[in-house]
């Protein structure tokens, strides 16, 4: 009995052997299988979308050539856009802050199936292509599904300008915008009083549910100051939308008066006695003391010379406007994205936030305009103006300028 359970023992180890090694064998001959291989090929292959989307804001500069390069297509394809979409004028007109998106089908060879404009907040331009085996792209005009709507606005100014204008339900990128215009001559620490009064006419638009989606230009801002109006118009040029004053003076200058907004002037330009240095010591910038975060702007349109560590200055930036001017902004705490050297920048455009990087007592921004190679007080700096409008163009602007005055009337009058 005890040999014949020894055999049959050995007999069923052996025959479990030899069942596992066909059942492996088996196993892997399965995963050699071409269709296996294919399904699993095709499977992953549809695991990255068909379809996808390119999306670029246009900036100062940008040109439709600039932008396809950035987009890294093939080179065919480049050719055929071209050649397809350079008899629109609207390709050549970029603005500032347009946006273009591109659908692109990535099956081998990636093809842009279409090329979307924004003309206008209302409006957008689409450039279709007729199938993916074509070269040929049809044009048309898509109106967007949004009402403008104009509002306008007027409230005392108790604590802050931003904090007076939220509370009337401005929308916080229209109070930005409103103190960039006026960042060019007020300077809003020290210019506002106490129940000194702002109006602002904007537009919004809403989609079919009365939600606000987005928000258009300032047509008209006024800021009464001790009694005082400084009443601004948009009105549109040969090379774009400016704000002009009552007399036709666009309000743009060179350099901006203050580069932050809400900010308390900590310490002026000239000796004092260095607040870690501990000695009398020649100042020769201007701070500005402010919550750390606080967004810091260019104070005029340039080319970043210097994005980097500054020493006692911490974390700086240099910006070379024209061979006159040059500003530097110390101790951010960090730049803003896409900010280092190089780079163009635009009036009122962020460059960073405010730190105490460096040799630094507190959060503040030190200010330096650097007039050909010399450091001046800012503060006492004579800009040059801006341009006067002058014959046909003034005589446009008064027309605009009583529209605009008439529209400010309905609005206050419907309310």
């Amino acid at each position: 009995m005890l040999i014949l359970i020894v055999f049959i023992s050995i007999l069923s180890t052996n025959f479990y052997s030899i069942n596992k090694e066909n059942q492996k064998e088996k196993f892997l001959n399965f995963f050699e299988n071409t269709y296996l291989k294919k399904t699993t090929r095709s499977i992953i292959n549809n695991l990255n979308p068909k379809f996808s989307y390119k999306s670029f804001q246009i900036k100062k500069g940008d040109t439709f050539k600039k932008i396809l390069d950035t987009a890294n297509l093939p080179k065919g394809e480049i050719k055929i856009i071209n050649s397809n979409l350079s008899k629109y004028k609207s390709i050549n007109k970029l603005y500032e802050g347009q946006k273009i998106e591109f659908k692109l089908d990535n099956t081998k060879p990636v093809k842009v199936l279409e090329i979307i404009f924004e003309k206008s907040k209302l409006k957008h331009v689409v450039f279709s292509r007729l199938n993916r085996n074509s070269d040929t792209f049809k044009y048309k005009e898509i109106e967007k599904n949004l009402k403008k709507i104009t509002v306008y606005k007027e409230a005392q100014i108790k604590n802050s300008l931003y904090a007076s204008a939220t509370n009337v339900n401005v929308p916080p990128n229209v109070i930005i915008d409103f103190a960039r215009i006026y960042g060019f001559q007020i300077d809003f620490q020290r210019d506002i009083w106490k129940n000194d009064l702002f109006q602002i006419v904007y537009e919004t638009f809403s989609g079919s549910k009365g939600q606000i989606l987005d928000t258009g230009n300032i047509l008209y801002a006024n800021l009464i100051l001790q009694g005082k109006d400084n009443s601004l118009y948009l009105f549109k040029t040969k090379d774009g939308f400016e704000h002009f004053d009552e007399y036709g003076k666009s309000v743009k200058k060179s350099l901006m008066k203050t580069p932050i907004n809400g900010a308390r002037l900590s310490s002026s330009y000239g000796m004092r006695k260095h607040p870690i240095l501990g000695f009398n010591k020649m100042h020769r910038g201007t701070d500005f003391a402010a919550p750390k975060g606080t967004p810091i702007m260019a104070s005029g349109d340039g080319k970043i010379i210097r994005a980097r560590w500054c020493g006692g200055g911490g974390n700086c930036v240099k910006i070379k406007h024209n061979s006159t001017y040059t500003t530097v902004y110390a101790h951010m705490s960090k730049f803003a994205r896409g900010i280092k050297e190089g780079v163009k920048v635009r009036q009122g455009q962020i460059i960073g936030y405010v730190g105490s990087t460096g040799m630094s007592t507190g959060p503040h921004l030190h200010y330096e305009v650097i007039v050909n190679g010399k450091r001046v007080n800012s503060q006492k700096l004579k800009l040059p103006s801006g341009k006067i409008l002058k014959k046909k163009e003034r005589k446009l602007f008064e027309l605009r300028k009583i529209k605009l005055n008439v529209l400010k009337s309905e609005l206050i009058n419907s309310q």
